[in-house]
Parts: C-alpha cells; structure tokens; sequence
C-alpha cells in the first residue's frame, strides 16, 4: 500500500554556482539572407573612380606634395576608398560599412563643395590647387569641377537615393570634427615650416596667417567649426527625417547560416 501524494509539494531550493543563461541576440545576417545590390555596387564604384581621376589629374599637373596638402583632394581621396569599399560589399551581398566612416566621408565632401562655391570660387586670383595664378582651363578646369562639384553631388545622391535612412547618429557629430581640427592644426605647422613670403605658404586664404594674424585666423576656423558642427547635425536629422529609399525585406523566417569553421 503506497503513502498518499501531497498535495502541497514545498518548491526545492536553487543549487548553489548555477549559472544565470544571458539572452543571445541574433544577428540579422543569420536572420534575414543578405541581398546583392548591384544598382549601388556600380554606381559607388563609379563615384570612386571619378573621384581618384580628378585627384590624379591634379597629381600629374601640380607638385604632389603640395596637391596632397590639400583639403579637396584628401576628402575626395577618402571618398574614392570608402565608396570603393561600400561598392564591393553591395556587390557581395556583405553588411554595409559602419555609419561612422561614411557620415563623415559625406561631411567631408559636403564641407569641400560648400567651402568652395561660398568662400573660394569667386576669389581672385582664381583659386587652383596647382600652383598656378591663372584662369583654369582644360583639365584643371576639369578636375576642379569633379573634385568640387560632380563627386560632392554623387555623394549626396546616394546618400538620399541608395543609403538606408536612420543610420547616422547624433553622438558623431562631434568625433567627425576631429579631422578638420587636425586639418587646421598641420595647417599651421606646414605654413611655420616655410619661409615666411614664400608663394602658397598657406593653401587656403582664409587660413592664411601672414594676411590675417593668428588671431584672426583662429576666430575663422572657430566660425568655421561651429558651422561643420551645425552641417553635421542638419545632416543627422535630415537622415532621420527622410524617405527611406531602400525598401526593408520581409523577414520570412529564421535562415540560419551553417557554422564556420
């Protein structure tokens, strides 16, 4: 004859040393299969090679050291890597490049086309990266024009037509200034490493310290950060607050990849 069954059975107390299991999160490339896009793929790649034909003409026309000195031509050639890059990973299905490296790419390239057409275009003698004081013609001509205008224009295209909306964040804003504060500071040191009334001592007039004074000149680029720093702030919002030109795809349930290794 068997004991009869409880009917309030007491809970048994926790083991000691048993491990607490942590949710996992998984990643969306396991989730949803990545698709190729190869509209952006040839299209970046495009935009790249535009952008490394321009510098390369200045390279062949001016002195490399100088033409390398220059802000237009180290944006557009950060430009030409990083949508050389973003081409083969959209061409390669892969996962797009962190939002860091390509709002600033196109923070910089905005800053290029922006500081040219309002500050420099109208200058007088006209404003050339190749040393010359004359009217630009032939392919200055045209280099300038892609370095200053068509690649800061194809930039800003894909952005709106081609990049997932939402992917830029307010908290780099203020990391994307620390280039053009470097900027401003081997601007300085370039110019003190030259004799002083030495022809482009320094490359940007409003940069140039033997006009100005330091003095002013500090005021300049204080003015000139506060407005990057409002230019990378529009562009966050506006990243935000536009149509998604990419459509989402459905998530049709869990595809997970085999393991590697």
């Amino acid at each position: 004859m068997t004991a009869p069954i409880p009917r309030d059975i007491p809970d048994l107390p926790a083991l000691p040393g048993m491990p607490t299991l942590l949710p996992s999160a998984v990643p969306a490339a396991a989730v949803v299969t990545p698709v190729r896009r190869p509209l952006a793929a040839v299209y970046r790649l495009l935009v790249a090679l535009a952008a490394a034909a321009g510098v390369t003409i200045d390279l062949l026309l001016g002195s490399p050291v100088r033409v390398l000195s220059y802000f237009t031509i180290q944006s557009n050639i950060l430009l030409a890597v990083v949508f050389a890059l973003s081409a083969r990973r959209a061409w390669a299905a892969r996962r797009p490049l962190p939002s860091a490296w390509t709002g600033a790419t196109l923070l910089y390239i905005t800053i290029t086309a922006l500081v040219y057409h309002l500050l420099l275009a109208d200058a007088s003698p006209a404003f050339t990266m190749t040393g010359t004081t004359t009217a630009l013609t032939g392919w200055q001509w045209i280099s300038n024009q892609i370095l200053h205008t068509a690649v800061p224009l194809a930039a800003l295209l894909d952005w709106l037509l081609l990049t997932p909306r939402g992917r830029l964040h307010l908290r780099q804003a203020a990391t994307w200034l620390l280039y053009p504060l470097a900027y401003l500071l081997f601007s300085f040191a370039r110019g003190e490493l030259i004799p002083p009334k030495t022809p482009g001592r320094y490359l940007y007039p409003f940069l140039d310290v033997d006009l100005h004074s330091y003095k002013n000149v500090l005021a300049n680029a204080l003015l000139l950060g506060l407005a990057f720093y409002g230019l990378a702030v529009l562009l966050v919002a506006l990243d935000h607050a536009r149509p998604n030109p990419v459509r989402p795809r459905r998530k049709t349930g869990f595809r997970l990849q085999p393991p590697v290794g």
